[in-house]
Protein backbone atom coordinates (compact mmCIF):
# COMPACT_ATOMS: atom_id res chain seq x y z
CA UNK A 1 0.00 0.00 0.00
CA UNK A 2 1.28 3.47 -0.91
CA UNK A 3 1.36 5.44 2.33
CA UNK A 4 2.84 8.62 0.83
CA UNK A 5 0.45 11.54 1.20
CA UNK A 6 -0.53 12.70 -2.27
CA UNK A 7 -0.64 16.40 -3.03
CA UNK A 8 -3.95 17.53 -4.42
CA UNK A 9 -4.90 20.76 -6.18
CA UNK A 10 -7.30 23.31 -4.76
CA UNK A 11 -10.56 23.92 -6.58
CA UNK A 12 -9.23 27.22 -7.94
CA UNK A 13 -6.06 25.51 -9.23
CA UNK A 14 -8.13 22.88 -11.04
CA UNK A 15 -10.26 25.65 -12.54
CA UNK A 16 -7.14 27.53 -13.65
CA UNK A 17 -5.78 24.47 -15.45
CA UNK A 18 -9.04 24.11 -17.34
CA UNK A 19 -8.75 27.69 -18.63
CA UNK A 20 -5.67 26.55 -20.64
CA UNK A 21 -5.31 29.58 -22.94
CA UNK A 22 -5.04 33.26 -22.04
CA UNK A 23 -4.08 36.68 -23.39
CA UNK A 24 -1.10 38.61 -22.00
CA UNK A 25 -1.23 42.39 -22.54
CA UNK A 26 1.89 44.53 -22.11
CA UNK A 27 0.72 48.13 -22.31
CA UNK A 28 1.75 51.33 -20.59
CA UNK A 29 3.95 54.40 -20.88
CA UNK A 30 6.67 52.28 -22.54
CA UNK A 31 4.30 51.72 -25.45
CA UNK A 32 4.89 55.36 -26.42
CA UNK A 33 8.70 55.13 -26.32
CA UNK A 34 9.97 53.19 -29.32
CA UNK A 35 12.88 50.94 -28.44
CA UNK A 36 12.56 51.32 -24.67
CA UNK A 37 13.74 48.15 -22.94
CA UNK A 38 13.57 46.70 -19.43
CA UNK A 39 15.56 48.76 -16.91
CA UNK A 40 16.27 51.40 -19.57
CA UNK A 41 17.97 54.43 -18.01
CA UNK A 42 16.15 56.91 -20.24
CA UNK A 43 13.60 59.05 -18.42
CA UNK A 44 9.98 58.85 -19.53
CA UNK A 45 7.35 61.58 -19.17
CA UNK A 46 3.82 60.44 -18.20
CA UNK A 47 2.47 63.19 -20.46
CA UNK A 48 3.44 61.00 -23.44
CA UNK A 49 0.80 58.42 -22.53
CA UNK A 50 -2.17 59.15 -24.80
CA UNK A 51 -3.98 56.14 -26.32
CA UNK A 52 -6.66 58.24 -28.00
CA UNK A 53 -8.66 55.25 -29.32
CA UNK A 54 -8.22 52.92 -26.36
CA UNK A 55 -10.67 50.05 -26.77
CA UNK A 56 -10.26 47.31 -24.19
CA UNK A 57 -13.37 45.66 -25.57
CA UNK A 58 -11.51 45.11 -28.84
CA UNK A 59 -8.73 43.39 -26.87
CA UNK A 60 -11.04 41.09 -24.97
CA UNK A 61 -13.50 40.44 -27.80
CA UNK A 62 -10.56 39.30 -29.96
CA UNK A 63 -9.30 37.05 -27.17
CA UNK A 64 -12.73 35.53 -26.71
CA UNK A 65 -13.10 34.86 -30.43
CA UNK A 66 -9.70 33.14 -30.40
CA UNK A 67 -10.87 30.78 -27.63
CA UNK A 68 -9.02 32.37 -24.73
CA UNK A 69 -10.47 32.16 -21.24
CA UNK A 70 -8.46 34.71 -19.24
CA UNK A 71 -6.46 37.89 -19.76
CA UNK A 72 -3.59 39.44 -17.80
CA UNK A 73 -2.80 43.16 -18.19
CA UNK A 74 0.29 45.00 -16.97
CA UNK A 75 -1.11 47.19 -14.21
CA UNK A 76 2.47 48.28 -13.46
CA UNK A 77 5.63 47.12 -15.24
CA UNK A 78 9.26 47.47 -14.09
CA UNK A 79 9.36 51.17 -15.04
CA UNK A 80 6.76 51.83 -12.31
CA UNK A 81 4.13 53.56 -14.48
CA UNK A 82 0.70 52.82 -13.00
CA UNK A 83 -2.09 52.18 -15.49
CA UNK A 84 -4.56 53.43 -12.90
CA UNK A 85 -4.70 56.76 -10.98
CA UNK A 86 -2.81 55.59 -7.90
CA UNK A 87 -2.86 57.80 -4.82
CA UNK A 88 0.65 56.57 -4.03
CA UNK A 89 2.50 57.55 -7.21
CA UNK A 90 2.71 60.61 -9.42
CA UNK A 91 4.01 58.36 -12.20
CA UNK A 92 0.60 57.22 -13.46
CA UNK A 93 -2.20 57.83 -15.94
CA UNK A 94 -3.33 60.73 -13.76
CA UNK A 95 -0.25 62.67 -14.92
CA UNK A 96 -0.95 61.99 -18.61
CA UNK A 97 -2.87 63.98 -21.19
CA UNK A 98 -5.13 61.00 -21.88
CA UNK A 99 -8.69 61.94 -20.92
CA UNK A 100 -7.32 64.98 -19.16
CA UNK A 101 -5.71 62.82 -16.52
CA UNK A 102 -9.06 61.25 -15.62
CA UNK A 103 -8.59 57.93 -17.41
CA UNK A 104 -8.15 54.49 -15.87
CA UNK A 105 -6.92 51.63 -18.07
CA UNK A 106 -7.53 49.04 -15.34
CA UNK A 107 -11.19 50.06 -15.05
CA UNK A 108 -11.76 49.78 -18.79
CA UNK A 109 -9.91 46.46 -18.96
CA UNK A 110 -11.83 44.87 -16.09
CA UNK A 111 -15.16 46.17 -17.42
CA UNK A 112 -14.40 44.62 -20.83
CA UNK A 113 -13.54 41.30 -19.16
CA UNK A 114 -16.88 41.36 -17.33
CA UNK A 115 -18.76 42.08 -20.56
CA UNK A 116 -17.19 39.15 -22.43
CA UNK A 117 -17.04 36.70 -19.52
CA UNK A 118 -13.23 36.72 -19.48
CA UNK A 119 -11.28 36.07 -16.26
CA UNK A 120 -9.33 39.29 -15.44
CA UNK A 121 -5.76 39.17 -14.20
CA UNK A 122 -3.38 41.97 -13.25
CA UNK A 123 0.40 41.91 -13.71
CA UNK A 124 2.24 43.85 -11.01
CA UNK A 125 6.02 44.19 -10.99
CA UNK A 126 7.31 44.07 -7.40
CA UNK A 127 10.38 45.95 -8.65
CA UNK A 128 9.61 49.61 -9.39
CA UNK A 129 12.14 51.78 -11.21
CA UNK A 130 10.22 54.97 -10.41
CA UNK A 131 10.44 54.50 -6.62
CA UNK A 132 13.77 55.96 -5.51
CA UNK A 133 13.29 54.43 -2.05
CA UNK A 134 13.13 50.87 -3.45
CA UNK A 135 16.70 50.11 -2.38
CA UNK A 136 17.00 52.73 0.37
CA UNK A 137 14.05 51.95 2.64
CA UNK A 138 12.63 48.42 2.49
CA UNK A 139 9.87 49.16 5.03
CA UNK A 140 8.70 52.24 3.11
CA UNK A 141 8.69 50.23 -0.11
CA UNK A 142 6.66 47.43 1.48
CA UNK A 143 4.14 50.09 2.56
CA UNK A 144 3.99 51.35 -1.03
CA UNK A 145 3.66 47.78 -2.36
CA UNK A 146 0.77 46.98 0.00
CA UNK A 147 -0.98 50.31 -0.66
CA UNK A 148 -0.91 49.89 -4.43
CA UNK A 149 -2.02 46.26 -4.30
CA UNK A 150 -4.85 47.30 -1.98
CA UNK A 151 -6.02 49.83 -4.57
CA UNK A 152 -6.02 47.17 -7.27
CA UNK A 153 -7.90 44.63 -5.15
CA UNK A 154 -10.53 46.98 -3.68
CA UNK A 155 -11.49 49.29 -6.56
CA UNK A 156 -12.21 46.87 -9.42
CA UNK A 157 -14.19 43.99 -7.99
CA UNK A 158 -13.31 40.33 -8.42
CA UNK A 159 -9.81 39.79 -9.84
CA UNK A 160 -8.85 36.23 -10.73
CA UNK A 161 -5.06 36.50 -11.05
CA UNK A 162 -2.31 38.61 -9.52
CA UNK A 163 0.77 38.07 -11.69
CA UNK A 164 4.11 38.82 -9.99
CA UNK A 165 7.18 39.09 -12.25
CA UNK A 166 10.48 38.42 -10.47
CA UNK A 167 12.63 40.45 -12.90
CA UNK A 168 14.44 43.20 -11.02
CA UNK A 169 13.74 41.64 -7.62
CA UNK A 170 16.85 39.46 -7.59
CA UNK A 171 18.45 39.91 -4.16
CA UNK A 172 15.69 42.17 -2.78
CA UNK A 173 13.76 41.11 0.33
CA UNK A 174 10.05 41.90 0.58
CA UNK A 175 7.86 41.41 3.62
CA UNK A 176 6.01 38.66 1.83
CA UNK A 177 4.05 37.57 4.89
CA UNK A 178 2.55 41.02 5.29
CA UNK A 179 1.94 41.42 1.55
CA UNK A 180 0.37 38.00 1.07
CA UNK A 181 -1.74 38.24 4.23
CA UNK A 182 -3.27 41.44 2.89
CA UNK A 183 -3.85 39.99 -0.56
CA UNK A 184 -5.52 36.88 0.85
CA UNK A 185 -7.62 39.00 3.20
CA UNK A 186 -8.86 41.26 0.41
CA UNK A 187 -9.51 38.56 -2.20
CA UNK A 188 -9.17 35.03 -0.73
CA UNK A 189 -10.01 33.37 -4.05
CA UNK A 190 -7.26 35.06 -6.08
CA UNK A 191 -4.57 33.06 -7.90
CA UNK A 192 -1.02 34.32 -7.35
CA UNK A 193 1.68 33.72 -9.94
CA UNK A 194 5.14 32.48 -8.96
CA UNK A 195 6.13 34.72 -5.99
CA UNK A 196 5.23 35.13 -2.33
CA UNK A 197 2.62 32.41 -1.91
CA UNK A 198 2.12 31.08 -5.44
CA UNK A 199 -0.82 29.09 -6.78
CA UNK A 200 0.84 28.48 -10.15
CA UNK A 201 4.33 28.91 -11.50
CA UNK A 202 6.43 30.16 -14.39
CA UNK A 203 7.59 27.37 -16.69
CA UNK A 204 11.13 28.80 -16.72
CA UNK A 205 11.45 30.28 -20.23
CA UNK A 206 9.71 32.87 -22.42
CA UNK A 207 9.46 30.57 -25.43
CA UNK A 208 6.14 28.91 -24.58
CA UNK A 209 7.74 25.50 -24.07
CA UNK A 210 7.00 23.17 -21.18
CA UNK A 211 9.56 20.41 -20.52
CA UNK A 212 9.00 16.67 -20.61
CA UNK A 213 7.83 15.72 -18.06
CA UNK A 214 6.02 18.75 -16.65
CA UNK A 215 4.82 17.56 -13.25
CA UNK A 216 2.41 19.64 -11.20
CA UNK A 217 4.26 18.87 -7.96
CA UNK A 218 7.47 20.88 -7.45
CA UNK A 219 9.77 21.91 -4.59
CA UNK A 220 11.07 25.11 -6.23
CA UNK A 221 10.09 27.75 -8.75
CA UNK A 222 12.06 29.49 -11.48
CA UNK A 223 12.66 33.07 -10.29
CA UNK A 224 13.14 35.24 -13.36
CA UNK A 225 14.60 35.38 -16.84
CA UNK A 226 17.64 37.22 -15.42
CA UNK A 227 18.89 34.39 -13.23
CA UNK A 228 19.13 30.61 -13.20
CA UNK A 229 18.62 30.66 -9.44
CA UNK A 230 15.54 28.82 -8.26
CA UNK A 231 13.34 29.86 -5.36
CA UNK A 232 13.26 26.94 -2.93
CA UNK A 233 9.79 26.30 -1.49
CA UNK A 234 10.87 24.21 1.51
CA UNK A 235 8.33 21.55 0.62
CA UNK A 236 6.60 20.01 -2.35
CA UNK A 237 3.62 22.04 -3.55
CA UNK A 238 1.02 21.62 -6.25
CA UNK A 239 1.90 24.42 -8.68
CA UNK A 240 0.72 24.01 -12.27
CA UNK A 241 2.92 25.65 -14.90
CA UNK A 242 2.09 28.53 -17.20
CA UNK A 243 4.00 29.25 -20.42
CA UNK A 244 4.22 32.93 -21.41
CA UNK A 245 5.34 33.85 -24.92
CA UNK A 246 5.17 36.82 -27.31
CA UNK A 247 3.28 36.82 -30.58
CA UNK A 248 5.99 39.24 -31.83
CA UNK A 249 9.61 39.73 -30.84
CA UNK A 250 8.83 42.20 -28.03
CA UNK A 251 6.43 42.33 -25.08
CA UNK A 252 5.39 45.94 -25.73
CA UNK A 253 4.28 47.30 -29.09
CA UNK A 254 6.98 48.37 -31.53
CA UNK A 255 6.78 49.96 -34.98
CA UNK A 256 9.72 47.91 -36.16
CA UNK A 257 8.94 44.28 -35.38
CA UNK A 258 6.01 43.32 -37.61
CA UNK A 259 8.25 40.83 -39.42
CA UNK A 260 8.66 38.95 -36.12
CA UNK A 261 4.94 38.14 -35.97
CA UNK A 262 4.77 34.40 -35.41
CA UNK A 263 3.13 32.26 -38.07
CA UNK A 264 0.09 30.13 -37.30
CA UNK A 265 2.29 27.08 -37.80
CA UNK A 266 4.75 28.28 -35.14
CA UNK A 267 1.92 29.18 -32.75
CA UNK A 268 0.50 25.68 -33.15
CA UNK A 269 3.93 24.26 -32.33
CA UNK A 270 3.93 26.35 -29.16
CA UNK A 271 0.44 25.08 -28.34
CA UNK A 272 1.61 21.47 -28.60
CA UNK A 273 4.60 22.27 -26.36
CA UNK A 274 2.51 24.06 -23.69
CA UNK A 275 -1.14 23.05 -23.47
CA UNK A 276 -0.21 19.76 -25.11
CA UNK A 277 2.15 19.08 -22.19
CA UNK A 278 -0.30 19.94 -19.45
CA UNK A 279 0.60 23.63 -18.96
CA UNK A 280 -1.39 26.80 -19.61
CA UNK A 281 -0.45 29.10 -22.48
CA UNK A 282 -0.39 32.90 -21.97
CA UNK A 283 0.12 34.56 -25.37
CA UNK A 284 1.22 38.19 -25.38
CA UNK A 285 -0.01 40.87 -27.79
CA UNK A 286 1.12 44.46 -27.21
CA UNK A 287 -1.63 47.04 -27.88
CA UNK A 288 -0.44 49.88 -30.12
CA UNK A 289 -0.20 53.60 -29.38
CA UNK A 290 -3.85 54.15 -30.28
CA UNK A 291 -4.82 51.61 -27.63
CA UNK A 292 -5.79 48.84 -30.06
CA UNK A 293 -4.47 45.37 -30.78
CA UNK A 294 -2.70 45.58 -34.17
CA UNK A 295 -4.89 44.30 -36.99
CA UNK A 296 -2.39 41.73 -38.24
CA UNK A 297 -1.90 40.36 -34.72
CA UNK A 298 -5.65 39.95 -34.33
CA UNK A 299 -5.91 38.17 -37.69
CA UNK A 300 -3.11 35.82 -36.67
CA UNK A 301 -4.51 34.97 -33.25
CA UNK A 302 -7.95 34.32 -34.76
CA UNK A 303 -6.34 31.94 -37.28
CA UNK A 304 -4.58 30.28 -34.35
CA UNK A 305 -7.84 29.91 -32.45
CA UNK A 306 -9.46 28.37 -35.50
CA UNK A 307 -6.68 25.78 -35.69
CA UNK A 308 -7.13 24.89 -32.02
CA UNK A 309 -10.86 24.42 -32.55
CA UNK A 310 -10.11 21.51 -34.89
CA UNK A 311 -9.71 19.46 -31.71
CA UNK A 312 -13.36 20.03 -30.85
CA UNK A 313 -14.46 17.38 -33.38
CA UNK A 314 -13.08 13.97 -32.33
CA UNK A 315 -14.26 10.87 -34.12
CA UNK A 316 -14.44 9.02 -30.80
CA UNK A 317 -14.19 9.77 -27.09
CA UNK A 318 -13.86 7.90 -23.81
CA UNK A 319 -17.57 7.09 -24.01
CA UNK A 320 -16.86 4.78 -26.96
CA UNK A 321 -14.05 2.94 -25.10
CA UNK A 322 -14.12 -0.25 -23.05
CA UNK A 323 -12.17 -0.24 -19.80
CA UNK A 324 -10.08 -3.38 -19.40
CA UNK A 325 -7.99 -3.19 -16.21
CA UNK A 326 -5.44 -0.44 -16.89
CA UNK A 327 -6.41 0.06 -20.51
CA UNK A 328 -9.03 1.97 -22.47
CA UNK A 329 -9.87 0.18 -25.71
CA UNK A 330 -11.57 1.72 -28.74
CA UNK A 331 -12.56 -0.46 -31.71
CA UNK A 332 -14.35 0.41 -34.93
CA UNK A 333 -15.72 -1.62 -37.84
CA UNK A 334 -15.14 1.36 -40.13
CA UNK A 335 -11.40 2.15 -40.42
CA UNK A 336 -10.45 5.66 -39.31
CA UNK A 337 -7.51 7.93 -40.02
CA UNK A 338 -5.83 8.86 -36.72
CA UNK A 339 -3.29 11.66 -36.19
CA UNK A 340 -3.94 12.87 -32.62
CA UNK A 341 -4.78 11.30 -29.27
CA UNK A 342 -5.74 13.64 -26.43
CA UNK A 343 -5.66 12.31 -22.86
CA UNK A 344 -6.60 14.08 -19.63
CA UNK A 345 -5.98 12.67 -16.18
CA UNK A 346 -8.53 13.39 -13.47
CA UNK A 347 -6.36 15.44 -11.11
CA UNK A 348 -8.92 15.88 -8.34
CA UNK A 349 -7.06 13.42 -6.09
CA UNK A 350 -3.60 14.33 -7.35
CA UNK A 351 -1.30 13.27 -10.16
CA UNK A 352 -0.92 9.50 -10.33
CA UNK A 353 0.02 8.48 -13.86
CA UNK A 354 3.77 8.05 -14.34
CA UNK A 355 3.88 6.39 -17.76
CA UNK A 356 1.55 5.18 -20.50
CA UNK A 357 1.60 3.83 -24.02
CA UNK A 358 -0.63 3.94 -27.07
CA UNK A 359 -1.18 0.94 -29.32
CA UNK A 360 -3.14 0.99 -32.54
CA UNK A 361 -5.00 -1.97 -33.97
CA UNK A 362 -3.83 -2.02 -37.58
CA UNK A 363 -6.29 -1.82 -40.43
CA UNK A 364 -5.38 -4.93 -42.43
CA UNK A 365 -3.76 -7.32 -39.99
CA UNK A 366 -5.76 -6.13 -36.99
CA UNK A 367 -2.70 -6.57 -34.80
CA UNK A 368 -1.80 -4.27 -31.89
CA UNK A 369 1.30 -2.15 -32.54
CA UNK A 370 2.80 0.29 -30.03
CA UNK A 371 3.15 3.72 -31.66
CA UNK A 372 3.84 5.96 -28.64
CA UNK A 373 5.17 5.80 -25.10
CA UNK A 374 4.90 8.71 -22.67
CA UNK A 375 5.71 9.44 -19.05
CA UNK A 376 3.31 12.23 -18.13
CA UNK A 377 -0.32 13.16 -18.76
CA UNK A 378 -1.35 15.69 -16.13
CA UNK A 379 -4.12 18.06 -17.13
CA UNK A 380 -3.74 17.29 -20.82
CA UNK A 381 -1.43 15.40 -23.15
CA UNK A 382 -1.84 16.02 -26.87
CA UNK A 383 -0.07 13.27 -28.79
CA UNK A 384 0.49 14.03 -32.45
CA UNK A 385 1.39 11.13 -34.73
CA UNK A 386 1.76 10.70 -38.51
CA UNK A 387 -1.67 9.89 -39.91
CA UNK A 388 -2.40 6.17 -39.92
CA UNK A 389 -5.51 4.16 -40.78
CA UNK A 390 -6.61 2.25 -37.70
CA UNK A 391 -9.19 -0.31 -36.69
CA UNK A 392 -8.80 0.55 -33.02
CA UNK A 393 -6.73 2.26 -30.33
CA UNK A 394 -5.56 1.03 -26.92
CA UNK A 395 -4.38 3.51 -24.27
CA UNK A 396 -2.67 1.66 -21.42
CA UNK A 397 -1.41 3.11 -18.15
CA UNK A 398 1.89 1.31 -17.59
CA UNK A 399 2.83 2.88 -14.25
CA UNK A 400 0.84 4.84 -11.68
CA UNK A 401 1.08 5.66 -7.98
CA UNK A 402 -2.54 4.79 -7.37
CA UNK A 403 -5.40 3.74 -9.59
CA UNK A 404 -5.39 5.92 -12.68
CA UNK A 405 -8.53 7.87 -13.52
CA UNK A 406 -8.94 9.49 -16.92
CA UNK A 407 -11.14 12.53 -17.18
CA UNK A 408 -11.17 12.69 -20.97
CA UNK A 409 -9.84 10.63 -23.85
CA UNK A 410 -10.43 11.45 -27.50
CA UNK A 411 -9.22 10.38 -30.93
CA UNK A 412 -8.85 12.76 -33.85
CA UNK A 413 -7.99 13.19 -37.46
CA UNK A 414 -7.48 16.94 -37.88
CA UNK A 415 -5.30 16.96 -40.99
CA UNK A 416 -2.40 19.26 -41.71
CA UNK A 417 -4.24 22.55 -41.08
CA UNK A 418 -2.39 25.75 -41.95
Amino acid sequence: MNLVQKLTPSAKQLAFQKWEFGLFLHFGLRTFYEGYVDFDERQMDPAAFNPVDLDCEQWIRSAKEAGMNYAVLTAKHHDGFSNWPSDYSRFSVAASQWKGGQGDVIREFVDACRKYDMKPGLYYSPYDGSADFYTQDAKAYDDYFVNQITELLTQYGYIDILWFDGCGSEGHSYDWKRIIDEIRRLQPHILIFNMGDPDFRWVGNEDGIAPIPCWNEVDSTEFSILTEKKEQLGEHLWLPAECDVQIRGDWFYSDSNELTLKSTEELMGIYYHSVGRGANLLLNIGPDRNGLLPEKDVERVLEFGSEIRRFERPFATIEQCRRIEKSWVYETEVPQLLDHVIIQEDLTDGENIRSFKIDIITQKSRRPVTIYEGQHIGHKAIIRIPAIKIQGVIVEITESDQEAVLQELSFHHVGSGK
